[in-house]
């Protein structure tokens, strides 16, 4: 147990780290460990309602599911008007894993690193001050970016089927600005280039940031009133809660949104 106040924020807002003191060459094992449990949960559960779908008296899972299915189906089709088999499905994933990774939030907030200090402790012998284990991943910058950088290479693997590789590169020098001619086409190539390059940057990290600020501040939040009393723990968290199961829903439906329409704005032309 933390001696104060302090050092129970800092103990619980401190990752598992593979290799402590390496830097880039290391990894947050709790942040990895859980996102891809909840990565499996996804597949498995829509897997299981996808191989039991009935067409007479489906069961509330199957209608939850549908529900979500058609939800973003709508989306897609709303938001993007070309032809692709891949969209839906990645809309799909991308709502329902961040969702997922977002509602770990919802648990106490000293369970699972007081059960991870107690596995540590009991069958390896380890320091319980020095286990830690944080259980939201969308609280980790590294997954948000990991996250909004593979959304980034969709961007660019779209535009590139749409146009050509010939025709996106050719975009990067020429748009937004137009030139009559050849020589103010090149005039205008290096401020199109540095546009482009502005666009592409700002696009990944606006959506890992949003993510990861919403969800490092709920969880921060979290912390603190579990700080307080008892009493008062119940009297501010429970509101807390209920509030945060919207931000939670949100927060995976923006990034799925701004995934839609990132992709749509990449397969059309200037």
């Amino acid at each position: 147990m933390a001696s104060n106040a302090t050092e129970y924020i800092k103990h619980h807002l401190e990752f598992w780290n593979s290799a402590p003191g390496s830097g880039f060459w290391s990894v947050h094992v709790d942040s990895l460990s859980v996102s891809l449990l909840m990565g499996f949960l996804f597949v498995g559960v829509f897997s299981f309602v996808a191989r039991n779908a009935k067409m007479e008296n489906p069961g509330r899972l199957q209608m939850f599911v549908e529900s979500i299915v058609e939800m973003v189906d709508t989306q897609v089709k709303e938001i993007f008007h070309a032809k692709s088999k891949v969209i839906a499905p990645l809309a799909l994933t991308i709502f329902c894993w961040v969702f997922l990774m977002n509602a770990m939030d919802m648990l106490p907030v000293d369970l699972i690193p007081m059960a991870a200090q107690w596995i540590g402790h009991t069958f390896f012998g380890a320091d319980p001050h020095h286990i830690y284990f944080r259980v939201v991943p969308t609280a980790d910058v590294n997954v948000t970016f990991a996250l909004s950088l593979s959304v980034l290479l969709y961007i660019i693997g779209f535009s590139i089927a749409a146009k050509g590789l010939g025709g996106w590169v050719k975009e990067l020098f020429t748009a937004p600005f137009h030139a009559s001619g050849p020589v103010g086409t090149i005039l205008l190539a290096p401020a199109n280039f540095a546009l482009q390059m502005v666009e592409l940057a700002a696009k990944p990290i606006s959506l890992s940031l949003r993510l990861f600020g919403n969800m490092y501040s709920g969880e921060l939040i979290f912390i603190l009133i579990a700080l307080l009393p008892v009493a008062f723990q119940w009297v501010l968290g429970a509101p807390w809660a209920i509030f945060h199961i919207l931000i939670i829903t949100l927060q995976a439906f923006v990034f799925m949104m701004l995934t839609i329409v990132y992709l749509s704005l990449a397969v059309e032309k200037h």
